[in-house]
């Protein structure tokens, strides 16, 4: 029986990833349309999650929590301290919260929203055709049946990994979470430069696209080091060494490593906006 199954999930933040979310558990009949709930401000939105999915949905925040099992936080980090204090009230013990605010820690869903049944995850944009990439950490307080539960729901945006560690998420964050970017900046040069050797836009946009899908999945069926690969392709005084030659006077690879570092920084640096946050309000709230 699915971890799922008898249970009602709410989206806290319904936007594109969330909706994702809601798509990939009905698609893999993961649950049924009435098991999941989204809050939403706007009414247009609303309408258009409940005519697509045939979901439940409500403008209150608090509405959705009271009703479910499972809460996805899914809202922006400069929200996360106004949304959780709007629903820490409704929030009782059993019910799980799922967030994949980026930056957020463990201390600071917990210390905002006191509640400590807390997963903490980071998945990325190719989830949203079920390509994704999910690390995530769960609290010691969370049940083998939540991080079930978690796991499962996960699994829906494509692969998931649990870590013991909550480090590891920030890590991935810089990585997979933001891996994207890097991949779609590369496309871009790729095609802009393809273009300017006289390639139409649409040709250029086609042979990039198709070029990397197949690297990777040509790296992924070899299951061989990347170097390997690489070798494998690059003959003595051809084309392929003097490329790479221009992309190693490029600091190709130490710009990248700089990038991957300037994103898990950004990411630190969230989460201890976050805890400074909490540690600011809690006189006012004593």
């Amino acid at each position: 029986m699915s971890p799922l199954a008898d249970r009602t999930i709410a989206t806290v933040g319904s936007g594109v990833m969330a909706e994702s979310m809601i798509a990939g558990l009905l698609r893999g009949h993961l649950v049924e349309p009435a098991q999941v709930v989204a809050s939403h401000p706007r009414r247009e939105r609303r309408e258009q999650l409940a005519a697509e999915y045939g979901i439940a949905v409500c403008a209150g925040n608090g509405e959705a929590v009271e009703r479910a099992d499972v809460i996805l936080l899914a809202i922006k980090p400069q929200m996360l301290a106004r949304v959780g204090r709007e629903i820490a009230p409704m929030l009782r013990d059993g019910q799980l919260v799922l967030s994949i605010i980026a930056g957020a820690t463990t201390t600071a869903l917990v210390g905002i929203l006191g509640h400590r049944q807390v997963v903490r995850a980071m998945p990325n944009t190719p989830a949203q055709i079920e390509k994704g990439m999910t690390v995530w950490y769960a609290t010691p307080e969370t049940t083998a049946e939540q991080r079930a539960q978690a796991s499962s729901i996960l699994r829906a945006l494509g692969h998931e990994i649990q870590v013991d560690d909550e480090k590891f998420v920030a890590m991935a964050t810089a990585v997979s979470g933001t891996g994207p970017t890097y991949v779609f900046l590369v496309m871009e040069a790729l095609i802009d430069a393809a273009v300017h050797l006289g390639f139409p836009r649409h040709v250029a946009h086609d042979l990039v696209v198709e070029t990397l899908e197949g690297s990777a999945a040509f790296a992924r069926s070899s299951a061989m080091h990347p170097a390997v690969l690489r070798n494998m392709v690059t003959s003595p005084g051809g084309t392929s060494a003097a490329a790479l030659h221009e992309l190693e006077s490029g600091r190709l690879r130490t710009v990248l490593s700089e990038a991957v570092w300037a994103s898990y920084r950004r990411t630190v640096e969230l989460g201890e906006e976050l805890e400074a946050s909490l540690r600011t309000d809690e006189p006012a709230r004593g």
